[in-house]
């Protein structure tokens, strides 16, 4: 389901089923390297979050995944350098106003920044997956 109704659908659906949703590239990751129609630009470089962050004395990754949790989603942010997972764990000593939590869900544009589900095949891949 792409776009902001399917997804705000998709969300409450899963609230309703006692189903926790997990966010993928929960601080941004895929609009990193994302090019074309549906990537470009990081959102650790918003504005809105980067007032936010401002404002709590944290940075814009900690203001996202801050936002994922109060939101009641699992946020599993990725990261091997040892002072960015310790950050990213330093989320638990602020919270978002309710003006603040609505302002980054404002940002929602409905559009898919990663590769599309369906299309995550076996023969798309290009390469053999022992375990699949």
């Amino acid at each position: 389901m792409t776009g902001t109704a399917n997804h705000s659908l998709t969300l409450a659906a899963d609230a309703e089923h006692g189903i926790l949703s997990q966010a993928w590239s929960p601080i941004g990751g895929i609009t990193f390297y994302r090019e074309g129609p549906n990537g470009g630009g990081s959102t650790l470089d918003d504005s809105t979050i980067a007032g936010i962050a401002k404002a709590h004395g944290k940075t814009a990754a900690q203001v996202m995944l801050r936002w994922h949790l109060q939101e009641g989603r699992s946020a599993i942010p990725k990261s091997v350098t040892p002072h960015r997972i310790e950050e990213n764990l330093d989320v638990f000593d602020f919270e978002l106003s309710d003006a603040e939590l609505s302002a980054v869900d404002a940002l929602d544009q409905a559009v898919r920044r990663g590769p599309e589900p369906a299309s995550l095949t076996l023969q798309a891949a290009g390469f053999k997956i022992p375990e699949a």
